[in-house]
């Protein structure tokens, strides 16, 4: 079966006063049906640029998508004329963005809101629009949801800004989710909310590409995960392969600075160095400066990102060698 997203050698960059910075270099993966992936790594790596790229939301200036194919449903989504991917944002594909206030009108009140994004895609009434778009609400935990639909963003809290942004990007069933750190503005309880409603799209064949800093939800929902440094994907592999026995040396430096039952009385670990400048990376591997099995090889040559074995990828040359444990 085709995968319902192919991404092939995306690549983004931008153009700030100190001259081109690259965001995306090369970016290649795919999503099936019914699959949750994960995509971690460290701020500024470029996972929400990527995310972004995919359905064309990168602002033009300064950003630029320089390369690549993003194929959904078997349409390339960076050819598509602006009025179709339009029809296929929201309905086919739904963003849970990290920042509420940049997907929610402060002008408009978040039944409207709601209201105006079920009939953009479904032939239903105002009065429908509004019943569903409160029930939404409730779903997702927000108290109080008849009188909430009548208040303005700003009149509520960040969290449930959030939760609302959330029911927008669920209540149409998409096939894809892409959720760029959904949970980060809620508590405990409200996330393992969201989360089993995002299992729930699963359930119903949906995909979701679940972009997050934390190890344990990628853990508890993913089926496999991509590891992205500095703005190339370093590692791919089903969550227990990568956990277990992870192939390259960021993927290992993340793993271990990891609270965990079995470094219980130990100190963490940390991975030495800084993550380089998107206008200064190294010639070859980005990672080769804070890596300690670095060799010539790594800081004149760039690692292709290889297979190794069922589903595993890395971009690492002592990757299947005994220097690499």
């Amino acid at each position: 079966m085709e995968p319902l997203l192919k991404v092939e050698n995306l690549t983004v960059s931008f153009q700030a006063d100190e001259g081109r910075l690259q965001a995306v270099d090369g970016v290649s993966f795919h999503i099936n049906r019914g699959e949750v992936l994960g995509l971690v790594g460290e701020s500024g790596c470029g996972k929400s640029v990527t995310a972004h790229s995919l359905v064309r939301l990168i602002p033009s200036p300064p950003g630029r998508i320089e390369a690549g194919s993003v194929r959904f449903d078997g349409r390339d989504l960076l050819a598509l004329p602006i009025e179709e991917l339009r029809q296929i944002r929201g309905r086919a594909i739904s963003m849970i963005f990290q920042d509420p206030l940049t997907a929610l009108s402060p002008l408009h009140r978040i039944g409207a809101q709601l209201a105006e994004t079920l009939q953009l895609h479904r032939p239903i009434g105002r009065r429908e629009a509004w019943a569903i778009g409160e029930d939404w609400l409730q779903r997702v935990g927000i108290p109080d949801p008849a009188e909430r639909l009548f208040a303005y963003p700003h009149q509520c809290s960040g969290g449930m800004r959030q939760r609302v942004m959330i029911a927008m990007a669920l209540m149409l069933n998409p096939d894809l989710v892409i959720a760029d750190e959904p949970t980060t503005a809620l508590d405990v309880t409200i996330q393992a909310q969201i989360f089993e409603l995002m299992l729930a799209l699963k359930r119903r064949d949906s995909s979701i590409l679940l972009i997050t800093h934390d190890m344990g939800v990628v853990w508890e929902l993913c089926s496999r995960m991509i590891v992205m440094y500095a703005s190339r994907i370093v590692e791919e592999g089903s969550v227990p392969d990568v956990f277990s026995a992870p192939l390259h040396p960021y993927t290992r430096g993340l793993l271990s600075s990891m609270p965990s039952r079995q470094q219980r009385g130990r100190r963490l670990e940390a991975i030495p160095g800084q993550v380089p400048s998107p206008m200064q990376y190294p010639r070859g591997c980005h990672f080769c400066d804070r890596c300690p099995l670095a060799f010539d090889r790594c800081r004149v040559e760039k690692p292709e990102l290889a297979g190794l074995g069922e589903g595993r990828r890395v971009a690492c040359f002592r990757a299947g060698t005994d220097r690499c444990k």
